[in-house]
């Protein structure tokens, strides 16, 4: 294992234009150095260097979180942070909840992109005193360009193995007072056979959209935003006689579409904002290009929050509701499965932030959430940054999370085989963390401890008399421990580098006494590397990404056995030449080493590709 293998970690994230700021940490933006929580940042600069198209790429660097694909890209792919479950991490596009209410609850990762995104930012840790369900392993939140200081045109043409193909193109313009971004990309690919028996290959397509708008009048701003994505991913599913893995024609039809509306002001020392938005889902399955279900969700949102500075204290107070519908449809049953479903949540937010001096800074946070659907929740977070030397930061946290039961969950899937339990409690997690960074210069290093507990958490039961499957919360408690470090040395231009390495100890239990078992699909360590920079009209990166053994559970075997998965590295790097002052040719390959891995039993990933293309930019 390679120990010396340390991302791109600079304990914060995003404001959209000031690298400085972290924006999730808090229900207010904060300074970096204030802000007491686990935090990495990719920003602009990063994500242009490393040139990676698929987000979980991006998002596998950073400490603390695995990633699992089923198979080729465009397939299902669920990130976890910190040991925690897939449905367990909150993501905000432009400040949008993303999680998918037709999906389970759970971020589309496949669906995400970065060639419209200019920051990334990730919190660990259970967050959900600040932004309420899903925010139990941590929070994941990403931008595109701000209107108020990108300007021009920037275009990528990209052509590459599996016959793959990927374009893109942005606008921006406006003043200091307004402005106007859009952006456009779209990808596809052949893919591979997935299966790996010889069969078809299973590719992909997969077109996004995005514009903003802002507008600021003095202490006013108004803005306004839309996210679009829709997708078609082909994959090999499960034999219909025997129920085994097997080299079919599925494909899935995936799209979500998001607008959000804003305003925020500060008058007299009061700082309001206000804000709605609407998500809208959808999931369609084939078979042989034959319709067998689909699931439809959407979300809307409304939220306000006040704050008052008082000297080196604020007062932040907030209210988010939520409604949630939920629609399932099949064909495959003759529409035995169909159900219509709402839901609805209002959570009331309190948090005090305070300086006691330059070197000690705490935040307090507590929330309490009214479901219409199950158990009322409320949750608490405390986070205190300490400075005991010009050079040393201390941080330590305590946190708790939840995660609402799916749709299915509550009401079921299939009548007369699987049944809801309207009963259900969230699931509920106990965290804290405790860490050090020392900065000096261009160097940083950090290290920290972190351990949670999930209580309550959904687990599948059945009924040996009956026949029916369900679920339940778990009487047993599930743990996670575990350690990161880091390292970062920004040397010049010519040389960003960083590292880190994560060991986790995660493991599951359903009933009291009951011996623990190792979670699947959680490797042990992993350990990422970056680097960058430009000489003259040249610039080059190079990742590496090493992912430790961990188990899963085949299900082509009864009673499903547990089965190890080996170990693997993956290399990436970039190379640019600036032909003219705002042109760039370019070529990247992925997976360099070839490594023939798995990150779900029975479904392959693809070997070395190679990618080479242009770029123009013109403006800033």
């Amino acid at each position: 294992m390679p120990i010396a293998i340390l991302v791109l970690s600079a304990s914060a994230a995003v404001s959209v234009t000031d690298p400085d700021i972290v924006v999730t940490a808090s229900r207010d933006p904060v300074p970096v150095e204030e802000a007491a929580a686990s935090a990495t940042i990719f920003d602009s600069a990063a994500l242009d260097a490393l040139a990676l198209p698929d987000a979980s790429s991006v998002l596998r660097l950073s400490p603390g979180i695995s990633v699992a694909t089923s198979g080729p890209r465009g397939t299902q792919t669920q990130l976890r942070i910190r040991g925690a479950e897939a449905n367990h991490t909150l993501l905000f596009v432009d400040g949008i909840r993303f999680n998918d209410p037709a999906s389970g609850n759970e971020a589309r990762f496949e669906l995400l992109t970065t060639d419209l995104l200019s920051r990334i930012e990730i919190v660990r840790g259970p967050q959900s005193a600040l932004w309420g369900s899903e925010a139990l392993g941590g929070v994941i939140a990403v931008e595109t360009p701000d209107p108020l200081t990108a300007r021009g045109v920037t275009a990528l043409a990209e052509y590459g193995s599996l016959d793959s193909l990927r374009t893109y193109g942005r606008a921006s313009f406006g003043s200091d007072r307004f402005g106007v971004t859009a952006a456009g990309g779209y990808e596809r690919s052949d893919g591979i056979d997935s299966f790996g028996d010889g069969g078809e290959r299973d590719g992909f397509h997969t077109g996004t959209a995005s514009l903003k708008a802002v507008y600021r009048a003095g202490p006013v701003k108004l803005g306004a935003s839309g996210y679009w994505v829709d997708g078609l991913s082909q994959y090999d599913g499960t034999d219909p006689v025997t129920f085994l893995r097997a080299d079919t024609l599925d494909s899935t039809r995936n799209r979500i579409a998001a607008v959000r509306g804003w305003a925020t002001g500060t008058f007299g020392g009061w700082s309001a904002r206000a804000e709605v938005s609407y998500l809208d889902s959808a999931n369609h399955n084939y078979l042989a290009g034959d319709p067998l279900n689909q699931t439809y969700g959407n979300r809307l949102s409304l939220g306000g929050q006040l704050s008052r500075r008082f000297g080196d204290h604020e007062l932040i107070a907030a209210i988010e509701h939520d409604e949630e519908e939920f629609r399932a449809r099949d064909t495959a049953f003759g529409g035995a499965t169909n159900q219509n479903d709402k839901r609805d949540n209002t959570g009331f937010v309190g948090e005090w932030r305070a300086r006691w001096s330059d070197a000690f800074m705490t935040d307090v946070a507590l929330r309490h959430d009214r479901f219409s659907d199950f158990a009322d929740a409320t949750t608490f977070r405390a986070a205190a940054s300490l400075r005991p030397f010009r050079t040393v930061t201390i941080h330590a946290a305590y946190g708790e999370g939840i995660a609402q039961p799916t749709f299915f969950d509550l009401f079921g899937f299939f009548p007369g085989s699987f049944e809801g339990n309207p009963a259900l409690k969230p699931e509920r997690s106990r965290g804290w963390e405790l860490g050090a960074t020392w900065t000096r210069g261009p160097l940083s290093a950090g290290l920290t401890f972190f351990s949670a507990r999930l209580h309550d958490e959904i687990v599948d039961v059945f009924d040996s008399t009956t026949f029916l499957s369900s679920v339940a919360n778990a009487a047993g408690t599930s743990r996670r421990a575990g350690i990161e470090t880091s390292l970062s040395w920004r040397a010049a231009a010519w040389l960003n580098f960083s590292a880190n390495y994560t060991w986790l100890k995660a493991t599951q239990q359903t009933e009291p006494g009951d011996p623990r078992v190792r979670e699947v699909r959680r490797p042990r360590s992993t350990a990422n590397l970056t680097a960058y920079g430009d000489v003259g009209r040249f610039s080059w990166s190079a990742s590496l990404a090493y992912v430790g053994t961990r188990t899963d559970q085949d299900f082509d075997l009864f009673p499903s056995p547990t089965v190890r998965l080996g170990a693997y590295t993956l290399g990436s790097a970039r190379v640019a030449w600036r032909v003219a002052p705002k042109l760039e040719l370019y070529a990247r390959v992925e997976n360099a080493f070839d490594d023939d891995y798995q990150d779900v039993v029975g479904y392959n990933t693809p070997g070395r590709t190679v990618y080479a293309g242009l770029r123009v930019a013109l403006g800033r």
